[in-house]
């Protein structure tokens, strides 16, 4: 039977590092399902979505700490069960972008959870050099009807928070 793990690293933005977590992961027998992968200032983060048989994962979670002290990481892990998309849901991106300021995340992501939209993914960056924020957030919806008025809400709440945005649908 699958077992499924979830695994994050941390540390130090070294040529290498990624290539050794996924060699780890191959060496244990553990097939990578999903990934991600950005840099912070001088740090990375890393992020992946693993399954194996129970020994593969075992192996993976004992021999993990020791690669990681060796690679200067911070490493988290967690059991979880396999991905099972919604039926007959539909996939949207919504997208804003304008001149940051405290708080525009904090509202854009509220927006969502209190109509009880889970985000699937949240990319954001600013250009230091004029101080734009453009962000993505990909979620679903299962009634394919609510699109428009969640569409009309998202576009008065960038009017509020001063930024351009949109929704369209798309395939992720």
């Amino acid at each position: 039977m699958s077992q499924y793990l979830v695994l994050t690293a941390m540390g130090p933005d070294r040529i290498g590092s990624v290539s050794e977590l996924t060699k780890l992961a191959s060496e244990c027998g553990c097939n990578i399902l999903d990934s991600k992968m950005a840099i912070f200032g001088e740090e990375f983060a890393f992020i992946m979505m693993l399954k194996g048989d129970m020994a593969s994962i075992n192996q993976l979670e004992v021999k993990l700490p020791a690669r990681a002290m060796e690679l200067d990481l911070l490493t988290m892990m967690k059991r979880t069960s396999g991905y099972k998309p919604l039926e007959k849901s539909q996939k949207y991106q919504a997208e804003y972008s304008g001149i940051d300021q405290p708080g525009l995340l904090k509202a854009v992501t509220a927006f969502f959870a209190n109509r009880n939209i889970d985000l699937s993914s949240l990319r954001s960056e600013i250009n230091p050099e004029t101080d734009i924020i453009s962000a993505t957030l990909l979620f679903t919806m299962n009634d394919d009807s609510c699109i428009n008025v969640l569409e009309n809400d998202f576009l008065q709440l960038c009017e509020q928070i001063n930024v351009q945005g949109c929704i369209k649908k798309t395939k992720f």
